[in-house]
């Protein structure tokens, strides 16, 4: 293999409904390929839509949020051909040393809760959709991963789902790591839930949206429907706070630029030792 060139499969979990995430991943690939001058080529498939799933021919897998229940789709097709994707994934690292990496976002991350039961999967009272900020754990301050990000980091959150209640024992047995928690809320006499998890080494997986950026967010917070849920839920001075934020280069573009990003340079540099 060329030790600059990184295939990547991108999983669109969106169920063909509209969204800015593909976009955000997409451009955040090729804005690595062109920093770092490498020969980065990606696919995408279209799983619960199509029934798409790559084969385990590839250097990464970004697999995307997506619409609707993370439970729900126990034993349905699609996903036992995603669960199945990450045993061939995590098989293939346990023989090789050439390395295979996933990043797993909000409802990929809900679901690989699900399947190695690290936590419990719950629909939560109330959307949440913002701007917010994310606290890193001891272990996240330490992963390379968020290397060069604030804590706490900003971060577009969009879930009606949560995973809560963590099982260390079942970290344990697995070796992941919690490596980020939902903001403290002092007021609020409720579970934080788990924002971002090591699975493995090379499989991380994050509840909220590293790709998000500031043009696809402005389309969503311009939206009606969202405007009236931020504005019911936290106040028009906090809807107009998000606004204003976008631009922050301390915010959602210090996040969209270090996450996935230091991903990706942990997969290149993977092959390049090898």
């Amino acid at each position: 293999m060329d030790k600059s060139s990184l295939k990547v499969a991108v999983i669109d979990m969106n169920n063909g409904a509209p969204n800015q995430g593909m976009r955000g991943i997409q451009e955040i690939l090729s804005r690595f390929r062109n920093e770092n001058n490498i020969d980065l080529s990606f696919d995408i498939f279209d799983l619960r839509q199509k029934g798409e799933i790559p084969g385990i021919g590839y250097d990464a897998y970004i697999s995307s949020g997506g619409p609707g229940s993370p439970i729900e789709s126990k034993g349905e097709q699609w996903e036992n051909d995603f669960f199945n994707l990450l045993d061939q994934i995590e098989a293939f690292n346990h023989k090789n040393e050439r390395k295979k990496y996933a990043f797993l976002i909000c409802h990929s991350f809900q679901l690989a809760c699900r399947k190695y039961e690290l936590g419990n999967v719950t629909e939560r009272r109330s959307n949440a959709f913002g701007i917010f900020p994310i606290t890193l754990t001891e272990d996240g301050e330490n992963d390379e991963i968020f290397n060069g990000i604030t804590n706490p980091f900003f971060s577009v959150d969009s879930r009606d789902w949560q995973v809560i209640e963590p099982d260390f024992a079942a970290f344990e047995r697995k070796g992941a790591k919690l490596l980020a928690i939902e903001k403290e809320r002092k007021h609020v006499d409720l579970e934080r839930c788990m924002m971002s998890i090591r699975f493995s080494d090379e499989i991380i997986g994050t509840q909220f949206h590293p790709e998000a950026d500031p043009v696809g967010m402005k389309m969503y917070l311009l939206q009606e429907e969202k405007k009236k849920a931020i504005v019911d839920m936290h106040g028009e001075q906090k809807y107009l706070d998000m606004l204003n934020s976008l631009d922050d280069p301390a915010r959602i573009v210090l996040t969209q630029s270090v996450i996935l990003p230091n991903f990706l340079q942990k997969a290149i540099g993977n092959l390049q030792e090898v």
